[in-house]
């Protein structure tokens, strides 16, 4: 047989999905694959049972419903502050992983380098191998998760091609601050890089925090695609409903890659989303106060419980140390298949996000009901028995 491709080689399956699987074998709370265990907006619910019955149900337009991608210039331009053109500027994809797949793709060329900062969410690694791209990682070191400015210039200096960001951040909960975000914009500027931006937590920050778009600064429209999704929003990561927003110079290369990708977003969904797309701001100030209110119960669950743990910014993570209850010699990989088993609370390896030599963290999530993080806590409560 002819020799398959080496690229896998370079990249395992994800961790945080096996995990999950892990979880329902073992019947444990999954608090690893951050979705949650809540329903979306009821408006959402009723407009989809409507749209069951009336449709769509055949193909859409490949760059994403009209009325769809109008709701997604309202509702992003509001937030961003500048009109959007729903025509030249937006496409829907399936999830915001493919939003990102696309736009690596439209932007580089085979040997480009990707800055992106450690730790980060384990598919972009993966994403920039696919695109025969290499990562350059920039350090945020914790507990705060600041960089150093010298040695992200430095990254720059290696000829970045783009700096891929989540913001807030999967895993740490970094909330980028203006300052910070003006910081690598000019770097941007300076060197002539892309700013490839992972939004999806946009509207989950804490404490004061505030969610800035990057292309919302100084020169950044012309170099910066941002990405997001509907997932966390909404809470409907099953409806894989994502987009890029960017100016039509770029924007006509990353509908080429969609369109030959998965040719369209599912159009029943987008037909439903419409209506969550236009809640009022009201909505957003709702969800950001279940999601703080989330946040603290589950906190200060572990502060009682005694498990040191980094404090979040923005999105649903924690990263808890784990180091107390590990054995000796003992993996992060293989604590997290243990604790699974024994304890009935499935976490990711700190491993998969970063790539220092880090074996004693591990990545939980808070977007559940009370009673599932209740629940979880207990199980937590004797984690160091259960685990000696």
């Amino acid at each position: 047989m002819q020799e398959m491709s080496r690229k896998n080689k370079l990249f395992t399956d994800s961790v945080i999905r096996r995990m999950t699987r892990i979880a329902i074998a073992n019947n444990a709370i999954n608090l690893a694959q951050g979705f949650p265990d809540f329903d979306p907006p009821k408006e959402m619910m009723d407009r989809l049972e409507e749209v069951s019955h009336q449709g769509p149900h055949q193909y859409p337009i490949t760059m994403g419903a009209p009325n769809f991608r109008q709701a997604l210039a309202r509702k992003c331009g509001r937030f961003m502050g500048r009109t959007l053109d729903p025509e030249t500027e937006i496409v829907v994809t399936i999830g915001s992983t493919e939003a990102m797949v696309d736009t690596i793709f439209a932007l580089t060329n085979p040997g480009d380098k990707i800055i992106m900062f450690s730790p980060y969410f384990e598919n972009y690694r993966a994403q920039a191998i696919f695109a025969d791209c290499e990562p350059v990682f920039v350090p945020l070191v914790p507990p705060a998760f600041n960089f150093d400015p010298n040695v992200l210039e430095d990254a720059f200096k290696q000829g970045a091609k783009a700096i891929l960001i989540c913001n807030p951040s999967n895993p740490s909960g970094k909330v980028f601050t203006y300052d910070e975000l003006k910081l690598i914009a000019d770097l941007c500027v300076k060197y002539d890089v892309y700013a490839i931006m992972d939004e999806v937590y946009e509207h989950i920050v804490y404490d004061g925090h505030k969610h800035i778009y990057m292309n919302s600064l100084p020169g950044m429209w012309e170099r910066t695609v941002s990405c997001s999704s509907l997932s966390k929003t909404y809470s409907v990561t099953g409806w894989r409903l994502g987009y890029a927003i960017a100016p039509e110079p770029i924007m006509e290369r990353i509908k080429q890659y969609h369109d030959f990708n998965t040719v369209g977003a599912p159009s029943p969904l987008m037909e439903a989303a419409v209506v969550g797309l236009d809640m009022p701001d009201s909505y957003y100030e709702e969800f950001g106060a279940h999601y703080a209110h989330m946040k603290k119960l589950f906190t200060d669950g572990l502060k009682n419980i005694g498990i040191p743990f980094t404090d979040p910014q923005g999105a649903y993570f924690v990263l808890a140390n784990i180091g107390p209850y590990m054995k000796k010699g003992q993996s992060d990989v293989e604590f997290c298949e243990e604790m699974t088993r024994k304890v009935g609370v499935a976490c990711v390896p700190g491993s998969s996000f970063f790539m220092e030599d880090i074996n004693d963290i591990v990545r939980v999530h808070f977007a559940k009901k009370d009673e599932t993080l209740i629940e979880a806590l207990n199980r937590l409560a004797d984690i160091k028995a259960k685990m000696a």
